[in-house]
């Protein structure tokens, strides 16, 4: 067997696990999990000590030692709840030219039989969530069209699409593809919006969205001007999936360090400092986008500060 054979085969028996809070079942879809960027670049806040003093618990799930490298992972959080199937973030997808991004860039992945083990078939799919429209964010959005280049449909033919309007605005084409600051940009909104909007399955939304009686979509701007988080409440149980408002959790230890990719570092550490009182108030489940191991961790308040709680049951992988 080649070592591509064997990657591929690996990946294909990659876990794919399941919590229950309430009436609501959460699955993770990991597409990828790896070494990214180097950690300081990833958080250029954070202290060199807040890395340091941590790499005891950060290594090997959020962290390289010997490279210094971030782990990070490239998810899905499959929810059903209502009786329906709600997926949130739609990861890189396949074949996707990203020049600006050598990790994305025409990348193959197995991410529909990932979802197939979980029993969800693209029709089964009623609602895409996607926090913020980042190409890590949408790219599951759509498929090409077998026999016909850079023509993209939608993924899932019967679900809505929830976007942030603000983003839907600030990376669409009346504003330059996000002010033309990156190709990339344009050609995420191409491939894996604009076919949405096409197939008249896109909703914007602004403010507050509620999804059901246990979810509710809330604007947290900052990251992006739309980016916003998935909160949870079903019976005594609470959760908040918050996208990349965090990105390693060196940002709960010190919320005022922002991602490089945070668009508005002022509001982006308002929002985090927000949503991580509430979370430690109200006991939340804090499942952000890309945290390795785990997945997802209780967030306590601690010395005027915020220190991590217990992790989530899912598998480190």
């Amino acid at each position: 067997m080649t070592n591509q054979s064997k990657k591929a085969q690996a990946q294909a028996q990659a876990p794919v696990n399941t919590i229950v809070l309430g009436d609501v079942e959460i699955s993770r879809v990991t597409e990828w999990q790896g070494a990214f960027v180097p950690a300081r670049d990833l958080v250029p806040d954070a202290a060199a000590g807040t890395w340091t003093d941590n790499e005891d618990w950060l290594a090997p799930h959020h962290l390289e030692t010997d490279t210094g490298l971030a782990v990070v992972a490239l998810q899905t959080w499959v929810l059903r709840s209502g009786g329906r199937t709600i997926l949130v973030d739609t990861g890189v997808g396949n074949g996707r030219e990203r020049p600006g991004s050598p990790l994305f860039h025409r990348r193959e992945g197995d991410f529909p039989a990932r979802l197939a083990r979980l029993g969800v078939r693209p029709e089964d799919v009623d609602v895409v969530v996607n926090t913020h429209l980042h190409g890590d964010h949408v790219g599951w959005n759509t498929v090409g069209v077998e026999g016909e280049e850079d023509q993209w449909v939608p993924a899932f033919p019967n679900a809505q699409y929830l976007i942030p309007a603000e983003d839907d605005t600030h990376f669409g084409p009346d504003n330059g593809y996000g002010n033309g600051l990156r190709e990339d940009d344009r050609l995420i909104y191409e491939d894996s919006v604009a076919p949405v909007h096409r197939a008249g399955q896109a909703v914007l939304w602004q403010g507050v969205h509620r999804i059901d009686e246990h979810l509710t979509l809330e604007s947290a701007p900052g990251h992006t001007p739309g980016s916003s988080v998935l909160r949870l409440a079903s019976g005594s149980d609470r959760a908040v999936f918050v996208g990349d408002l965090l990105h390693s959790p060196v940002q709960i230890l010190d919320p005022d360090s922002n991602s490089c990719f945070c668009l508005d570092a002022a509001q982006a550490a308002a929002s985090r400092r927000r949503i991580l009182e509430r979370a430690a108030a109200e006991r939340e489940l804090l499942v952000p986008a890309h945290f390795g191991g785990a997945g997802a961790v209780e967030v306590r308040r601690e010395a005027g500060g915020f220190a991590l709680g217990r992790w989530a049951g899912f598998d480190a992988g």
